[in-house]
């Protein structure tokens, strides 16, 4: 595996593994190439190659042979080449006028492979300009998006993809015990931020999510976590309410917790809060690996019986893969006969809500489904958090 050993990467087994599973899930669907497209954040690229997509990158797959990866900005590529698992990264090249152009050394590397006829898949959110020149160059390929497939691998973890997460999750932890420890009346919402990223910088981590929100508990203007702090400086009285994801070299913790700065609850949020913990705890005890959506759904109405409603989804799949679940009442849709399988790992969130959404909390954390129940990821205690 040819890999800069300074940098983590997952053992040979495990890039083996999802080597294998890829090409027969493209044996089965008659793809000869994928085309793989990223530009910031693409897990699907970092799956298969350990390069952690900074701006465009283009990632040809073959059923047969070895891949390339071709990447955008020129600066990008020596640091690129050190990370990757595999040998061929390539610069993408440049148009004629000199802006970013990877385009025609995709189609050249796929002419090199004999990709002119069949059929080839699209795996991530390729531009439409890209699209049309590759249909143009190769008229007799049929494109096909391959993504669903991804991500229905991606949803299974494996246990190196456990013990990183476990590591996020950790780090993330610990970003809420130096809120804990940290926060006061005085300081602005941005050195919340701060707060929360020296938690695990030094130690590899980098910021996934840091949506935070502070208003007073007596007069509040909102319950849902910003994703940018403002100016306002945190007062006592206030509320805190976080949504917190470090990020390990390509994989997440997430925890949800409330905080109240210089003093307790207020009679309303101890109410709110005791909803949302009553709403997490029952969803968590119903699933486990074969559990479909409806176990979930009649679990988080205890949200509405309690005089609420929420306003982010009530459950994810980890980084946003399937199911994303809300309550019946503020439903967007669900995954047609979808189960829980082991060793998905997901998200439970409760974010809830008064009707006008001028109060609320969010409460949860990450966990993986295991065949009795749900192993959690997180360790930090389960409770609403009081700044002194």
């Amino acid at each position: 595996m040819h890999h800069d050993p300074l940098y983590v990467a997952f053992s040979p087994a495990e890039y083996e593994r999802r080597y294998r599973e890829v090409r027969e899930r493209m044996e089965r669907k008659g793809v000869q190439t994928l085309l793989f497209y990223g530009r910031g954040s693409s897990p699907e690229i970092h799956y298969l190659t350990n390069w952690l997509t900074t701006t465009e990158a283009h990632f040809v797959f073959p059923h047969h042979g070895a891949a390339t990866l071709f990447i955008q900005l020129s600066n990008h590529l020596p640091n690129a080449k050190r990370m990757a698992i595999i040998e061929d990264v390539r610069f993408g090249g440049s148009s004629a006028t000199g802006s970013v152009d990877s385009v025609p050394s995709v189609i050249e590397n796929l002419k090199e492979r004999g990709i002119e006829r069949g059929k080839a898949g699209i795996v991530g959110g390729l531009p439409y300009q890209h699209y049309f020149r590759l249909r143009e160059a190769l008229p007799q390929v049929e494109w096909i998006d391959f993504s669903g497939e991804l991500r229905d691998q991606r949803q299974i973890r494996s246990a190196e993809e456990i013990a990183r997460m476990k590591i996020a999750a950790a780090m993330s932890d610990r970003s809420v015990a130096a809120l804990a420890e940290h926060t006061r009346p005085g300081i602005p919402e941005h050195e919340l931020a701060k707060i929360v990223e020296d938690a695990y910088l030094g130690e590899g981590g980098v910021n996934g999510i840091h949506f935070m929100i502070t208003t007073p508990m007596r007069d509040p203007h909102g319950g849902v976590p910003q994703q940018y702090m403002s100016n306002r400086v945190v007062q006592k009285g206030d509320v805190l309410v976080v949504e917190l994801s470090a990020n390990y070299w390509g994989y997440t913790g997430q925890i949800l917790r409330t905080f109240t700065i210089g003093e307790g609850p207020t009679p309303e949020y101890q109410k709110i809060h005791a909803a949302a913990v009553e709403a997490f705890e029952r969803v968590a005890a119903v699933i486990k690996e074969g559990t479909d959506v409806e176990p979930v759904l009649d679990a988080a109405e205890v949200v509405h019986a309690r005089g609420y409603t929420i306003y982010d989804d009530f459950l994810h799949g980890a980084n946003q893969l399937p199911p994303i679940l809300r309550t019946r009442k503020t439903s967007r849709g669900a995954p047609a006969n979808f189960r829980f399988r082991k060793d998905m790992c997901l998200v439970i969130q409760p974010n809830v809500v008064t009707e006008d959404a001028r109060r609320g909390v969010q409460f949860g954390e990450m966990f993986r489904v295991t065949e009795s129940g749900l192993e959690p990821l997180h360790n930090y205690p389960r409770k609403l958090i009081v700044c002194r």
